[in-house]
């Protein structure tokens, strides 16, 4: 990246808290146009399992491998140029092949654990993973803990979130999803920091409930949160996710699927709720006391829109002289 590309964010301090593909998307977007150093994404790691052995850590390497610029440009997920060698032979041994994983991104997923296993925290493998891939921003997991996202079904079948989303293919009713897993995980006290010292906050485009929730969970976040100029971007247009079981759990959930469910899933944090051009204009009526709404391009196909994105939230920003 290049520096003062973008001289008029220079003195802004961003935290974004993201996960997904949609998280990963707009974490670019900031990446490419905040100075380097000036950008924190704090990552959630409710998704994250183990498999084979190995600790998988799904919506992080969405972020590093979106930063690194080696995420697959068709699917958002995974490597580009991937092979599936190793997935190959497993299905001919017959080993469970439900969570696909090509055989460069197995290095990532070999190495983390190693890390792991020699002592290492997570946040500290991250922050060695970057290094190593030229990643500048700061990529911060939510915490160091075991924080498990489980999701209880209607037949009152509790599933860990990825066998629910990959295995069962979010085909089974959600009834509740149970925050990290029965435990108490710390917010990693890096996060915190950033939050402390950041003049915006930015909520991802990312799944509300098991992407942002489990990050909004963590003891003294909301608060940290309350004193922080905060935006958020919507995941979902005209009622439906760009990618993703978001819209479906709403309506499972008993929530209409839309912006304005978003906008109210947050409410009690926000300054400014951003949704997409294409939608009908929000009521004013429609709108709780003390948020300011704004419609911008939301759907990030390209490079390009993500930069334009990120560029016109903290533009935004900017003007109104923001802050709390």
């Amino acid at each position: 990246m290049i520096e003062n590309i973008f001289p008029q964010f220079s003195q802004l301090k961003v935290v974004v808290l993201a996960g997904g593909v949609g998280g990963a998307k707009l974490v670019l977007g900031l990446d490419r146009v905040l100075p380097i150093g000036n950008l924190a994404a704090i990552v959630n790691t409710g998704d994250d399992f183990i498999h084979f052995g190995l600790k998988i850590c799904p919506d992080i390497d969405s972020v590093t491998y979106a930063l690194a610029g080696l995420s697959n440009k068709s699917y958002g997920w995974g490597l580009e140029d991937e092979t599936w060698n190793v997935a190959n032979a497993l299905e001919a041994i017959g080993a469970p092949t439900w969570f696909q994983l090509g055989d460069r991104d197995l290095a990532t997923h070999l190495e983390r654990t190693r890390l792991l296993v020699q002592g290492k925290k997570l946040s500290e493998v991250t922050a060695d993973l970057c290094a190593r891939w030229g990643i500048a921003s700061r990529i911060l997991p939510m915490s160091d803990d075991d924080a498990p996202t489980l999701i209880e079904t209607k037949t009152g079948t509790i599933l860990p979130f990825q066998d629910y989303l990959v295995r069962e293919k979010a085909q089974p009713e959600v009834n509740r999803i149970l925050l990290h897993g029965g435990v108490e995980p710390k917010l990693l006290p890096e996060a915190l920091l950033a939050i402390q010292q950041a003049d915006l906050v930015v909520i991802a485009p990312s799944n509300p409930w098991v992407s942002i929730d489990p990050i909004l969970a963590l003891e003294s976040m909301r608060e940290a949160l309350q004193e922080k100029y905060l935006v958020a971007v919507s995941p979902i247009i005209q009622g439906k996710a760009i990618k993703g079981p978001a819209a479906k759990m709403f309506a499972e959930l008993g929530i209409e699927p839309s912006s304005l469910a978003v906008m109210d899933h947050y409410a009690d944090l926000l300054d400014l709720f951003i949704y997409d051009a294409s939608e009908k204009a929000c009521s004013p009526y429609d709108v709780p006391n003390g948020i300011e709404t704004r419609q911008m391009q939301t759907i990030m196909t390209d490079e390009a829109d993500k930069i334009q994105l990120a560029s016109e939230i903290l533009e935004y920003f900017i003007e109104q002289g923001a802050g709390k």
